[in-house]
């Protein structure tokens, strides 16, 4: 295994949202221009000037850390639901789709995962639609699910805002993705991934090499570390947390719809660390109906569609479904 531990600044672009944030003068065609040049190259980035408070981010991973400091029993009555909401325990996903590594043994972590809200009358809900359901929340951490929902509500403001940008850097116009997030699909995951005691075989991993399925996913990192991307020449690059910046990736339906201009680059988590480490992921991707194929500035003559049109949502559901132990129950949609 060849990772280089020096800090990637050199290799992991940094983009200044600010231009955009603040809606300087071209500010939007700059930030698409750093998008554009990021991910083409490496399929990740660090966010600086992104307007995300970090008074709510250290809020948010206080309530985390105590989540994840409760009783096995107590987080075990949250047991992640049919609809993919609620605690997922350790050793109970397995990487088993990725073509990166001999995924054999499940992930170091365990996780709270909750969900873009339905109210209970939602079409979706009443038709039983896949992942249409309920959150879960647990009673005994104070200020938990106010606090998490509304830093799922900032971060889904904040890709929302970003949105504009992404579309200019794949070649189309601001408002062109917006028809594909009108009740987007979204993923707030509390990942806590405990130390790892004795041996610490290569291939046992807090997350095993992967690709993200969606579109975009926002992390943030606590300062442990271990965190490391897949650089376009094969080496493995350290990318460690930067204070006040978020870790931006593209996943699978950023690549097909710019035809691989835009990268869903490998990455994956090692437990090294004699310590707990603590992240939140925020996936934001589009309505599990819309259909995904290579946008019209993606491709031409020389360089055809790669990627015939996919449904989101069973993309997503086919993925779910193998790497996941509890969605082996035939109950389950």
């Amino acid at each position: 295994m060849t990772v280089n531990t020096n800090f990637p600044t050199d290799q992991i672009a940094v983009i200044d949202l600010k231009p955009l944030i603040d809606n300087q003068p071209n500010g939007l065609e700059r930030v698409a221009n750093q998008i554009r040049e990021a991910y083409r190259q490496v399929g990740f980035s660090y966010i600086i000037n992104h307007g995300v408070p970090q008074t709510l981010i250290d809020r948010t991973f206080e309530v985390h850390r105590q989540f994840h400091a409760r009783p096995i029993e107590e987080k075990m009555r949250l047991s992640v639901n049919q609809w993919h909401r609620g605690y997922i325990a350790i050793n109970t996903s397995t990487d088993v789709t990725t073509k990166l590594a001999d995924v054999t043994k499940p992930n170091q972590s365990e996780s709270f995962m909750m969900m873009h809200e339905r109210a209970p009358d939602d079409p979706d809900v009443l038709a039983d639609k896949p992942l249409a359901g309920p959150n879960q929340w647990p009673t005994s951490v104070p200020h938990f699910k106010k606090t998490v929902q509304e830093y799922n509500r900032t971060l889904q403001g904040f890709c929302e805002a970003l949105l504009p940008a992404i579309a200019v850097a794949l070649g189309s116009q601001p408002a062109d993705l917006s028809s594909y997030f009108r009740e987007p699909t979204t993923f707030l995951r509390l990942l806590h991934y405990p130390p790892i005691s004795g041996a610490r075989p290569e291939d046992l991993y807090g997350s095993a090499p992967h690709t993200d399925y969606g579109f975009i996913t926002v992390l943030a990192q606590d300062n442990t570390g271990g965190l490391q991307v897949r650089h376009p020449d094969g080496q493995w690059v350290d990318a460690p947390p930067m204070p006040g910046a978020f870790i931006l990736n593209t996943g699978d339906i950023t690549a097909r719809w710019s035809n691989e201009r835009f990268l869903s680059t490998p990455h994956r988590v090692y437990n090294r660390q004699d310590e707990d480490r603590y992240s939140i992921a925020f996936f934001y991707d589009p309505s599990m109906d819309q259909e995904i194929s290579p946008l019209a500035g993606c491709y031409s003559n020389e360089d055809p569609p790669k990627f015939e049109p996919i449904i989101y949502g069973d993309f997503l559901m086919d993925h779910l479904n193998a790497n996941h132990d509890y969605r082996t129950d035939d109950s389950v949609n």
